[in-house]
C-alpha cells in the first residue's frame, strides 16, 4: 500500500474516533412517575435534567457507565412535581453543581416539596436559552398542569439537537416545529388509551392525564413523531410510561405500528439506567 494512502487512511481514522467521542450522548437515569433523572453529554458540557430520583441512585448509575456525577456542570429542573424534583435539594448540596429553574417553579417546590437550603440557583424563563461553552439549552414552555413547565433542547457547536420532552400536556402549538429541528428526542409516551380507560384509576384522573394539562398516550406520541418525520431524526426513546396504564411492549409496538420499524425506538426503564444513546 502507497505511503501516502496510509497516511490519509490514518488521518480518516483519527478523525472518524474523534467525532465518535465528540457525539452527544444520552443517558436515561430513570423514567416514570417513581422518579425522572437524565443525563446529556454535549462536547466537554454535562447536563442533568430533573432530579426526581436519590442522589446515590444518580451517582451510581452514571458511574456504571463511566460517569462522575461530580464532573455534571449544572441540573435543570422541568416543573415542580415531585417526581422530578424530590431530590433537587440533595442534588445542589452533595455534588455541588448549580440548578436552573424558573422563579414559579422554585417557589412551587418550596410550597410542596422538602427541597432544603440550596445555594448556586440560577433563573430562566420558559422560552430562553442557556449558554454553556459549547453547547446551548433551549427551553420552551408547556400547558402541563404544574407551575410553570418547560421542556429542553440541547444543541451543540455542530448544531445538532437533542429533546428531553417529558409531561408535554397535549400537543400545543409549536411542539411540531420543534420536534423537526430535532435529531433526536426522548418524549414521554406515557398511557395505552385501552389500560387507561378500563384501569383502577378514578374518573376524575384519568380525565387529568388524558386532558390538556395531562400526559400524551402512546399514540399521540407516535402520531405527532409520524406527523414531522424528517431525515434528521435518528432515534426516538419513550419515557415516562405509566405503571398501571402501559408496558413497554405495548408502547414500543403503538410506534413502530404507526411509523415504521426504520426509526429506532428505544423505551426508558422505570427502574434503572438506559445504553448510552448517541447522535
Amino acid at each position: 500500500m502507497h505511503a501516502s494512502t496510509i497516511r490519509y487512511r490514518t488521518r480518516v481514522g483519527k478523525l472518524l474516533r474523534r467525532d465518535r467521542i465528540r457525539r452527544m450522548k444520552v443517558i436515561s437515569l430513570q423514567s416514570g412517575s417513581n422518579g425522572n433523572c437524565f443525563y446529556v453529554e454535549a462536547g466537554d458540557v454535562k447536563l442533568l435534567f430533573d432530579a426526581g430520583i436519590s442522589g446515590k441512585k444518580a451517582e451510581v448509575r452514571l458511574a456504571q457507565h463511566g460517569r462522575d456525577i461530580r464532573a455534571v456542570d449544572a441540573l435543570f429542573i422541568s416543573h415542580d412535581h415531585s417526581d422530578h424534583v424530590r431530590s433537587m435539594g440533595i442534588f445542589q448540596r452533595k455534588f455541588g453543581f448549580p440548578i436552573y429553574v424558573t422563579r414559579r417553579t422554585l417557589s412551587a417546590c418550596y410550597r410542596s416539596a422538602k427541597v432544603g437550603p440550596m445555594e448556586h440557583v440560577r433563573f430562566f424563563r420558559a422560552g430562553d436559552v442557556v449558554d454553556f461553552p459549547g453547547c446551548q439549552v433551549h427551553t420552551v414552555p408547556t400547558p402541563h398542569d404544574s407551575a410553570d413547565g418547560a421542556v429542553f433542547v440541547i444543541e451543540d457547536t455542530r448544531g445538532r439537537r437533542i429533546g428531553i420532552m417529558t409531561d408535554l400536556g397535549h400537543v400545543f402549538d409549536g411542539l411540531r416545529e420543534v420536534l423537526e429541528s430535532l435529531d433526536a428526542v426522548i418524549i414521554e409516551s406515557n398511557y395505552d388509551d385501552g389500560m387507561l380507560e378500563y384501569g383502577p384509576y378514578p374518573e376524575q384522573l384519568k380525565n387529568r392525564i388524558r386532558g390538556r394539562g395531562g400526559h400524551l398516550s402512546n399514540v399521540e406520541a407516535a402520531q405527532v413523531i409520524d406527523e414531522i418525520r424528517t431525515q434528521r431524526l435518528r432515534w426516538v426513546c419513550l419515557c415516562h410510561l405509566s405503571e398501571e396504564n402501559n408496558q413497554p411492549d405495548i408502547a414500543k409496538k403503538t410506534h413502530q405500528e404507526i411509523h415504521g420499524d426504520e426509526l429506532p425506538v428505544y423505551v426508558a426503564s422505570r427502574y434503572g439506567a438506559s445504553q448510552i444513546l448517541e447522535v
